[in-house]
C-alpha cells in the first residue's frame, strides 16, 4: 500500500519545507523506494502561469506540461524523477473543478459545501499522485502557514486521508521556526509551542517536528521541551540548521537519522540509504578548483527566485567541472549599446533567460550583440533565443526595425511571431506551448557536441517562435538554425557555429539539469566560458 507524509510549516513562511520534503525524497529513494512528491498551494489563482515573477518566482514546467510552483523544481533536482499535472494544486485549480462540477449537475442538486465537496476534491487529488506514478511513498507539501485562512480546508484533507489510510499508512512532518535571541543568547521554543498546538486544533497532530534555525541549538533541553509540549517522542524533533550549501541539507537531514525515523514509523522495510555518490557530489561542491562568473541578464533581478532554476543548473555545471560559479545579476534596463562592454566586459558568459514582455528588452538585445561581437560564450534560453535572432536581423542581416511581433505588432520585420493557433484574444492562462516536445539536433553544431545525440526532448514555455518567412535569409546571413521540430516546421535552436559557443534554445532546459547530473547544454557553455577565462589570465 502507498504510504502518505504530509509536511507543513509553521510560524512564518520561508522555512524551506520544500528543501525538507525534497531531501527526505532523496533518503527514500536511495533506500530504493519509488518516490513521488507534490505541492498544496492555497492562493487562489489556477495556478503560478500568470502570476508576476518578481512576487511568486518562476513558473517550473513539468514534461506533461503543467505550469506548477517553484518547490517542484526542488523536488526533481533532489529525487530526480519526473513530476506531472498532478503535483501541484491550488485553491484556484479545487474550486475551478468543483464549481465545473456542479454546472454539469455532478452532485445531484445537492448543496456544494467545503466539506465534503472541496476537501473530496483536494483528497482525489492527492490519491491520484500515488495511482498514476504507482509510488512507494507519496511526499505532499502543504503551502502557507498553519493557521492561514486559505490552508484550512487542505489541512483538513490531509486530516481525512490519514483516517482513510489507517495507522502507519500516513505521517505527519511540521517544519518550525525556532529562534534565536542573540541579547540572552538562546533559543526559544514557544512559537513552536503554538504552532504545533495550532495544529492539533485543526484535528492533525505531527509525528516529526523539524526545527529550522540559524544557529545550532546545543542545549538539549529546547528538545526535550518542545517533545514533551507537542507530543512527539524525543528522537522525532530533528533540528535542521542554515547550511551554506542546499545539497548539504539530505546528508544532514540522515545525520539526524530523519529516514531511519520514517521508515519506523511507517513500519517500512527499507535498507539504509547509500549516499555515497550524493557525498561525493557535495565534496566536489565544497572543494571547487576556481570559478567561471557569468553575467545573468534579466528584469526580473530584484527577486534572484525568478530565475531558480536557471541559477541552479549553471551550478550544477560548474560542479561537474570542478568549479563554482559567481553570477552577476544584472538588470536589462540597466544596459545600453553605450556601456554594455562596461557591464558584461568582466563575465566570462553571459545567459539571457525566459521571460516576456517588452520591460528591459532592448538591454536584453544590447547583451547578446556584445556577446557576437566579442565572441563571448552566450546561451540564449526561450526570450534569450529570440533577442539573439533580433540583434541578428538588426545587426548583420541589415533590417534595424527587427523586432518580435510581441513588442512592435505593426513592423515590418517580426522575425519572432505568434506560433501557429496563438494570438492576442486567447486568453493567457494554460495556452502557451507547454511541456516536452522533440527536437533533431543538426550533426556538427555546436549543439551536436553538447548533445551528443541526433534527436532530444526538451520542455517548453512560450508563445512566440522564429518566424519561417525569414529563414532563409537569416540562414544565408550566418546563423545556423541547429535544431528543429521532427517535422522541420518549428526552429528550435540556433547558434553561430564558427564562434566557441553561441547558442540561443527556444526551450527550457534549465527544468531538466540535476545537481548529479548536469545538463548538457549548461555543462558545454560553462567549459566555454571557462576556457574564455583560462585565455584572459
Amino acid at each position: 500500500m502507498t504510504k502518505y507524509i504530509f509536511v507543513t510549516g509553521g510560524v512564518v513562511s520561508g522555512l524551506g519545507k520544500g528543501i525538507t520534503a525534497a531531501s527526505l525524497g532523496r533518503l527514500l529513494k536511495n533506500r530504493g523506494l519509488k518516490v513521488a512528491a507534490q505541492k498544496l498551494d492555497p492562493y487562489i489563482n489556477v495556478d503560478p502561469g500568470t502570476m508576476s515573477p518578481i512576487q511568486h518566482g518562476e513558473v517550473y514546467v513539468t514534461e506533461d506540461g503543467a505550469e506548477t510552483d517553484l518547490d517542484l523544481g526542488h523536488y526533481e533536482r533532489f529525487i530526480d524523477e519526473d513530476l506531472n499535472k498532478y503535483s501541484n494544486l491550488t485553491t484556484g485549480k479545487v474550486f475551478s473543478r468543483v464549481l465545473s462540477r456542479e454546472r454539469r449537475g455532478e452532485y445531484l442538486g445537492g448543496t456544494v459545501q467545503i466539506i465534503p465537496h472541496v476537501t473530496d476534491e483536494i483528497k482525489h487529488f492527492i490519491y491520484q499522485v500515488g495511482k498514476k506514478t504507482n509510488a512507494d511513498v507519496v511526499i505532499t507539501e502543504v503551502g502557507g502557514t498553519t493557521g492561514d485562512i486559505e490552508s484550512q480546508p487542505f489541512i483538513e484533507a490531509i486530516r481525512q486521508v490519514g483516517r482513510e489510510v489507517g495507522s502507519h499508512n500516513a505521517l505527519y512532518i511540521h517544519v518550525t521556526l525556532v529562534p534565536y535571541l542573540r541579547a540572552s543568547g538562546e533559543h526559544k521554543s514557544k512559537p513552536t509551542q503554538h504552532s504545533v498546538k495550532e495544529l492539533q486544533g485543526m484535528g492533525v497532530n505531527p509525528d516529526i517536528i523539524v526545527l529550522r534555525t540559524d544557529e545550532k541549538i546545543e542545549d538539549p533541553s529546547i528538545v526535550r521541551k518542545i517533545a514533551n509540549f507537542c507530543n512527539v517522542r524525543p528522537d522525532c524533533v530533528i533540528e535542521n540548521t542554515t547550511l551554506p550549501i542546499l545539497y548539504e541539507a539530505p546528508l544532514m537531514l540522515e545525520e539526524a537519522h530523519l529516514s531511519d525515523i520514517v521508515c519506523r514509523e511507517l513500519q517500512i522495510e527499507a535498507p539504509a540509504p547509500d549516499m555515497t555518490q550524493w557525498r561525493e557530489m557535495v565534496d566536489r561542491i565544497r572543494h571547487p578548483q576556481g570559478t567561471v562568473r557569468i553575467a545573468m541578464v534579466g528584469k526580473y533581478m530584484q527577486l534572484h527566485d525568478a530565475y531558480l532554476s536557471v541559477t541552479e543548473a549553471l551550478r550544477h555545471a560548474a560542479y561537474a567541472l570542478g568549479r563554482s560559479v559567481h553570477i552577476d545579476y544584472v538588470d536589462s534596463e540597466t544596459i545600453n549599446e553605450g556601456n554594455m562592454a562596461e557591464m558584461l566586459g568582466e563575465a566570462d558568459g553571459i545567459l539571457v533567460p525566459g521571460g516576456f514582455g517588452e520591460r528591459g528588452i532592448e538591454g536584453m538585445i544590447a547583451a547578446a550583440r556584445y556577446a557576437r561581437e566579442t565572441a563571448k560564450p552566450y546561451l540564449g534560453i526561450c526570450l534569450g533565443m529570440q533577442v539573439a535572432v533580433i540583434e541578428f536581423a538588426r545587426h548583420v542581416v541589415g533590417w534595424a526595425d527587427a523586432n518580435s511581433h510581441e513588442f512592435n505588432p505593426n513592423g515590418t520585420h517580426s522575425v519572432v511571431d505568434f506560433m501557429p493557433d496563438q494570438n492576442d484574444e486567447i486568453d493567457k492562462g494554460g495556452t502557451l506551448r507547454l511541456g516536452a516536445y522533440p527536437c533533431m539536433v543538426q550533426p556538427g553544431t555546436t549543439l551536436a557536441r553538447c548533445y551528443g545525440a541526433e534527436q532530444i526532448s526538451e520542455r517548453h514555455r512560450h508563445r512566440y517562435e522564429f518566424n519561417n518567412l525569414y529563414r532563409d535569409e537569416i540562414r544565408n546571413a550566418g546563423l545556423t538554425l541547429c535544431g528543429v521540430s521532427p517535422d522541420g516546421r518549428l526552429v528550435e535552436a540556433v547558434e553561430l557555429s564558427e564562434q566557441p559557443f553561441f547558442v540561443g534554445v527556444q526551450y527550457h532546459p534549465e527544468f531538466k539539469s540535476r545537481p548529479n547530473k548536469a545538463h548538457p547544454l549548461f555543462r558545454g557553455f560553462i567549459a566555454a566560458a571557462l576556457d574564455r577565462a583560462e585565455h584572459k589570465r
